[in-house]
């Protein structure tokens, strides 16, 4: 009773669901569609930037945030296996406390290039680790219902953000406006700063032990295609594979969604917010129905089941459906799309021996942070002049050749269990 309630109060559990809820609602305020149409509307009013189009701008900010990320996760994933998770913490806390600083002042499209910039090495330093510490605090062999709860904490606290700002746009005004946009960021903003700072509280030594290790034991079989760690490589690298590839289809089309809405359906702030808070909860609720569906039939099946569907209903959107159609439909495919992550995570996490967690979280995290951000900046110049009928249907395909990797995996992944040689 007295390990089990250990598993239950791990302090750095607790620090990763207050730090989660605390980035989410942050992030749920100012990032997304605040910023996105922020940086629009600073581009429509400005001299062009090198001949460039808003939106191109757009997509451009993202890529700068995906070359920080990239220069950094993998050298603070391997740091963070060769020395302490904490340690790299400590240095992202720094890092994104400059980033919330630096945006709080910007009023440029060069500042914000910069904020975002540290933005980007704040996720490169931070997420290898931080995954890691939390993936090493909770005990193996059961992780996905541990991961659907913090992706609801995630999802639930962005939603807040944009319910947030329907209060706020109604008290400031419910218009796409430089200033109101400025506002409403400061308030986020200072809720991403207080959780950089928490990040300093992660401890190493408060970690399990070999209740955290890998499901996978080392057969001795010295043919890769037989032994244990072969098996387990060849699940690693097809989950990420697939992430990486949707990862590059996502990023061409989730920022461009606000734009979307405003620029063909004609949506004032409140109207966008409300789309978007409802969108998150779902989500938070969709990986839970998931994770309860994949206990009987299978992680990998549900997986499958909800991409295949997210991706049908991004399909029917490039066709501009009428706006009743259009709302539950881009409701469903935003939380069925990201309801397989918590389950994508947990597999991942168990089939990673320890000393290998932060070089694969940073290979993880390069699928939305390189692939997501740069694919971007394609996205930004597909659509150009609002043609973003072309970018969502190529988007769509691109999520369908994620699903092949996901595919290959149905025979290598059972169902989840506490046997400590398999998933």
């Amino acid at each position: 009773m007295r390990k089990r309630l250990k598993k239950i109060t791990n302090n750095n559990v607790h620090l990763a669901f207050i730090f989660t809820g605390l980035q989410g609602f942050g992030r749920g305020v100012w990032m997304g569609n605040i910023l996105s149409l922020y940086i629009v509307l600073i581009a429509e009013r400005s001299e062009p930037l090198f001949g460039l189009a808003p939106n191109e701008l757009l997509g451009i900010t993202s890529g700068i945030t995906g070359i920080a990320m990239t220069a950094l996760v993998f050298p603070s994933g391997f740091l963070a296996d060769k020395y302490k998770r904490e340690v790299m913490l400590k240095a992202a806390s720094w890092i994104g406390s400059a980033a919330m600083l630096l945006l709080f002042l910007a009023g440029s499209i060069y500042a914000i290039f910069t904020a975002m910039f540290l933005w980007g090495a704040f996720q490169g330093l931070s997420r290898p680790a931080f995954e890691s510490i939390f993936a090493d605090s909770v005990a193996s062999g059961k992780r996905s219902g541990i991961y659907a709860k913090i992706h609801l904490t995630d999802q639930i606290a962005m939603a807040i953000g944009p319910f947030m700002n329907v209060g706020l746009f109604f008290i400031l005004g419910d218009e796409w406006d430089i200033t109101i946009l400025r506002n409403i960021m400061y308030f986020g903003l200072s809720f991403s700063l207080l959780s950089a700072l928490i990040l300093n509280f992660f401890k190493d030594d408060r970690s399990l032990g070999d209740e955290s290790e890998s499901t996978f034991a080392d057969t001795g079989d010295e043919n890769p295609e037989r032994s244990s760690n072969g098996k387990a490589k060849k699940i690693a690298f097809l989950l990420v594979g697939s992430n990486l590839i949707v990862g590059m289809g996502a990023g061409m089309t989730v920022k461009f969604f606000p734009v979307f809405f405003r620029a063909v359906y004609g949506m004032k702030p409140i109207a966008v917010q409300l789309i978007m808070g409802t969108t998150l909860i779902m989500t938070g609720l969709f990986g839970l129905i998931a994770q309860k569906f994949s206990e009987k039939k299978g992680r990998v099946e549900i997986m499958l089941a909800v991409k295949l569907l997210a991706t049908l209903f991004l399909f029917t959107i490039a066709f501009y459906p009428p706006l009743i159609v259009l709302l539950p439909l881009f409701v469903l495919r935003g939380s069925l799309m990201n309801s397989a992550q918590p389950l994508s995570r947990s597999i991942l996490m168990d089939t990673v021996p320890k000393k290998h967690r932060g070089k694969w979280n940073s290979v993880e995290t390069i699928s939305w942070g390189l692939f997501w951000n740069a694919s971007a900046v394609l996205g930004g110049f597909l659509i150009g002049d609002n043609n973003f009928r072309l970018c969502f249907l190529v988007t769509a395909g691109i999520y369908l050749v994620g699903t092949i990797p996901v595919m290959l995996l149905i025979p290598l992944v059972n169902k989840e269990n506490t046997d400590r040689s398999n998933i």
